[in-house]
């Protein structure tokens, strides 16, 4: 007798099991973005259960870079994901540096990396997360460097609140992402503390310190919504408020994560999907000016590369991009200035 055939899993399957939150929003993307949307998380969702079933040592991560490798070639593996994803790299561009800083965060996770100080946090974040953001950028057409940040940002503030939803389950795996200086100044030894993982108030209180600082970069990666093209607006809004409503829902347990792993039900996502709807008449206005965060100036950087030389698109971008000339003008008749002071006073003239 013939054994069933196990049918392969669509790239949407793949996401809907993986993120569900993710895929609640991906839903009000458009037809076109949604399909690549889809192929780039398949990939990611397979790399990552790789890493997470045979652990990321030298042969699994020599694979994985193989496979990378494959799909830059255009001669992909025989794999759904690997030929989704071929598909995304060829039709948008996207820098190999960026995939492949994604597969340092995997290799961070089988080092077992101690994660001292919120910046280490932020560096393994803008490699898990922070990629995704930066390449589903690319996907919805950025071509200026602030929304490509704050694309990066808001996938950094996804991986936080992971990080803070996850803390008892990745305990009780040996895996500790808090930093853990905070965890020292509220009088919590790590390493002592994951030999028996237990929630207390100091804890907490570590737990919440984290979610503040998603919040942080939750309200600034609004700010580049209005640089989207108005179809994409509405679910990139939706993925931030959903992944929020996770903090908000670990904090409305005291912020015990280590007993408890929060859920947002499917009701409150669809409420934060209608609530974001509007945004494709009209974007959040934020306040603009933010630096960007030192962990992800290495994948707008990348991103770049793709980035240059295409036109801007909307009156946003286009306004962004005469600011960053009239900056760059300001800043070097100031520095002719500066460089003829010693021997002038009146303004450099050529």
């Amino acid at each position: 007798m013939s054994l069933p055939v196990t049918p392969e899993p669509t790239e949407e399957s793949l996401m809907r099991q993986g993120s569900k939150s993710f895929f609640a929003a991906s839903r009000i993307l458009p037809r076109s973005v949604r399909g690549a949307a889809i192929d780039l998380y398949a990939f990611c969702r397979v790399a990552d259960d790789v890493v997470d079933e045979s652990g990321a040592g030298p042969d699994v991560m020599a694979e994985l870079h193989r496979r990378i490798e494959a799909i830059y070639e255009q001669k992909p593996h025989d794999l759904l994901a690997d030929r989704a994803f071929a598909r995304v790299v060829h039709a948008y561009r996207l820098p190999k540096a960026i995939p492949l800083a994604l597969l340092e965060g995997f290799a961070w996770d089988a080092q077992g990396r101690h994660y001292e100080t919120i910046e280490d946090v932020h560096d393994y974040s803008a490699r898990v997360a922070g990629t995704v953001g930066a390449m589903m950028a690319l996907i919805m057409g950025v071509r200026e460097a602030r929304p490509m940040a704050r694309a990066c940002e808001l996938g950094v503030a996804m991986q936080l609140t992971n990080i803070a939803r996850d803390v008892g389950e990745d305990a009780r795996m040996g895996r500790l992402y808090l930093p853990r200086q905070w965890m020292r100044e509220e009088g919590i030894d790590p390493e002592t503390w994951l030999l028996r993982p237990v929630f207390d108030v100091a804890i907490g209180r570590v737990v919440a310190r984290l979610l503040k600082e998603a919040e942080r970069l939750y309200a600034r990666a609004e700010e580049g919504v209005c640089f989207l093209p108005r179809g994409c607006r509405p679910a990139i809004l939706a993925a931030r408020h959903i992944y929020a409503d996770i903090g908000r829902e670990i904090e409305r347990h005291q912020c015990n994560s280590i007993d408890r792993r929060a859920v947002v039900s499917g009701s409150r996502k669809v409420r934060q999907l209608l609530r974001s709807l509007p945004a494709m008449i009209m974007a959040p206005r934020m306040p603009r000016g933010h630096v960007p965060l030192p962990a992800i100036r290495f994948l707008v950087d990348a991103a770049g590369i793709s980035m240059a030389g295409l036109p801007p698109r909307t009156v946003a971008e286009r306004a962004g991009r005469m600011v960053e000339i009239v900056v760059a003008q300001a800043e070097r008749r100031h520095l002719a200035q500066t460089w003829h002071a010693p021997r002038q006073h009146q303004p450099y003239e050529s």
